[in-house]
């Protein structure tokens, strides 16, 4: 395995680490499950507030959303597949933000 590939591994479970752990973390916090409808009240603090948390704990919403959505509604494989495929896309980048910041501060 080239070196390229583990770290790219190793963003991808980080970035879905990350995802998982804000959503819990807000989760405790509020007693609420974290939603994309936070953005829909409007321009507001909370809306503004929510941005960075959602850009983090989406890939965690995307798969939720997606699974909870197969299993209820029928959705069709191709759906949850492309779901999957942006939900791990959005992982990995926002795992590789995560590692170079870290490597910025000089973890």
């Amino acid at each position: 395995m080239t070196p390229e590939a583990l770290q790219n591994m190793l963003s991808l479970a980080l970035g879905f680490a990350m995802a998982g752990l804000f959503s819990s973390a807000y989760q405790l916090a509020t007693s609420k499950l974290p939603t994309f409808g936070m953005l829909s009240t409007g321009p507001s603090p909370q809306a503004f507030a929510a941005v960075p948390l959602l850009m983090i704990a989406a890939p965690f919403l995307i798969m939720r959303n997606t699974l909870f959505g197969r299993q209820q509604e029928g959705r069709r494989f191709e759906f949850v597949f492309l779901a999957t495929i942006l939900a791990g896309f959005w992982s990995l980048m926002s795992g590789m933000v995560l590692s170079m910041t870290l490597r910025a501060a000089g973890f």
